[in-house]
């Protein structure tokens, strides 16, 4: 690929090749504090290519590529680069990553603790997560939390947060705009705008934590807490984990010790101010 970047995450680390300068430059400046790997060694390669060699100059339509990859995956437009390449990042990890239990999940710490939030695409979760980030707690992922099988813990991987529709103008009134990405409209998932983890979040990337809440929040309903049995979040975390299957036991006696070990609660929230006041209580009761 014409050009490149290499970084590491967390435990994992990436090589993004791309046929376009943009997505690339948009990378390098939202991820300059990240560092590259050790041993220039990549986990895993994506890669941004047009879907005809006209295709990079006419119309531009971006494929994404790399070790792993989905054949009918329908291209992007040229202007939803970054997306392209967050995408094929995510790709990477939901198809190749075997080390952990990957966890379609939101993570933030607290105190050497860590809470959970997983949920459908539009909980809030991820709003959640930003918000935290920005008051007091520190960010460790947006879009997987990665579970230990061994210990139970959780691993940090703190990546650009996909920020959507009006949870954009919230946080742009909690973040500075330098940490913002473009703004990326009539995506299909609406208007999308990344934003990059402080710098706490970034320079204590490899540090984990052990999960002491698991929560399932849903935005847009009258604020409720209830209690979640481990029976239901054993379920709802095996929906939510893209490699349950594939580890097999490893998998499940890794879920079982987490739904036996964390406690687990829904919140229904109607503002982000209801959630997080939640949360504040929840989290003072485990005190």
């Amino acid at each position: 690929m014409k050009h490149r970047i290499m970084l590491r995450i967390g435990p994992a680390s990436f090589r993004i090749g791309s046929a376009w300068r943009q997505p690339i430059a948009d990378l390098a400046r939202l991820y300059a504090a990240y560092p590259q790997p050790a041993d220039g060694v990549a986990d895993f390669t994506v890669r941004l290519e047009p879907t005809r060699p006209w295709r990079r100059f006419v119309r531009p339509s971006v494929f994404i590529g790399g070790d792993h990859m989905l054949t009918d995956a329908a291209p992007m437009a040229l202007a939803h680069g970054l997306l392209a390449a967050e995408m094929g990042m995510n790709m990477q990890m939901a198809l190749g990553w075997r080390r952990h239990v990957l966890l379609h999940a939101s993570c933030v710490e607290k105190d050497g603790r860590a809470l959970v939030m997983t949920g459908e695409s539009g909980s809030g979760k991820s709003t959640l997560a930003a918000q935290l980030g920005e008051r007091g707690w520190r960010l460790m992922g947006d879009e997987f939390a990665l579970l230990e099988p061994e210990t139970g813990g959780v691993f940090a991987f703190p990546r650009l947060v996909s920020l959507k529709n009006q949870a954009i103008g919230v946080m742009q009134r909690e973040a500075p705009e330098g940490r913002f990405g473009p703004l990326m409209r009539d995506t299909p998932k609406g208007d999308i705008r990344h934003l990059a983890p402080g710098a706490e979040a970034v320079a204590r990337m490899d540090e984990g934590a052990m999960p002491a809440l698991l929560l399932f929040p849903r935005f847009g309903f009258a604020p409720d807490i209830r209690e979640v049995g481990q029976g239901e979040a054993f379920m709802r975390l095996t929906q939510a984990s893209t490699n349950y299957v594939t580890l097999g036991e490893a998998g499940f006696s890794a879920l079982t010790r987490f739904v036996t070990g964390v406690p687990a609660r829904a919140i229904d929230f109607d503002s982000g101010e209801t959630a997080i006041g939640m949360i504040d209580r929840l989290w003072a009761e485990l005190a």
